[in-house]
């Protein structure tokens, strides 16, 4: 259960998954040069970035503090993160709450302390929950980020120049588009539901350090039964 609870933390241990120079080799590939003086889909109202051209899925043009710059291997070291991140929030997003609901109940059954805080809530780096968790895990899962890294290393040097930010080889249940035009627009609710995700994150820590209650607790029509 020490897994499902403590999810979220995982957002801390991004530096371990940080991409890897091969992306490089992409940066003649992308950028398609479009006018310059277009505006912006995101910010109609603000020009768009050079380098959000909308080739890489997701891209709207959205980029108010210039976090891409002016060279593509930036850019797609960034969207790499961005992915990595994103997948990480999609994780703790669940976890974070079915911790909440099942971790003391679980835990009880198995004669093992419960790893929320006092008032039931997730452990988070605002509550103070993050000192009840055993150091052996953080090892394990920086263990583990690094394992994850070191394939993902392989990922790429395997695909070349063909490479695309975020791709780990991972998709068992084969949901993967083999077309272009498919594979895009699969990245791009990936990167959306991941957006959300990142945000909903920042909301639960920011929730529970406020209010000092439960997310399940604090908006339990989505949590608890009504019956």
């Amino acid at each position: 259960m020490k897994i499902a609870i403590a999810s979220t933390a995982f957002l801390g241990l991004a530096s371990a998954f940080a991409p890897s120079a091969t992306v490089v080799r992409q940066s003649t590939q992308l950028y398609s040069g479009k006018d310059e003086g277009e505006m912006s889909k995101a910010l109609p109202f603000v020009p768009r970035p050079k380098m959000l051209d909308g080739t890489l899925a997701g891209d709207v043009g959205f980029d108010p503090f210039n976090f891409a710059g002016e060279d593509m291997s930036n850019l797609l070291w960034m969207r790499e993160a961005e992915v990595k991140h994103s997948r990480l929030a999609m994780l703790a997003v669940v976890g974070w709450p079915l911790a909440e609901l099942w971790d003391k109940s679980i835990a009880d059954a198995a004669g093992l302390p419960s790893l929320l805080t006092t008032s039931g809530a997730s452990p988070s780096l605002l509550n103070g929950g993050l000192a009840k968790i055993d150091p052996v895990y953080w090892f394990a899962v920086a263990l583990l980020a690094g394992i994850v890294e070191l394939s993902n290393a392989d990922v790429k040097e395997a695909a070349g120049a063909d490479y695309a930010p975020g791709d780990c080889g991972f998709d068992p249940l084969g949901l993967f588009p083999a077309d272009k035009e498919g594979q895009k627009q699969m990245q791009t609710k990936e990167l959306k539901h991941g957006r959300i995700a990142m945000m909903a994150v920042l909301g639960f820590v920011a929730q529970e350090a406020l209010y000092r209650t439960p997310v399940v607790n604090e908006t339990p029509f989505f949590f608890h039964p009504l019956f």
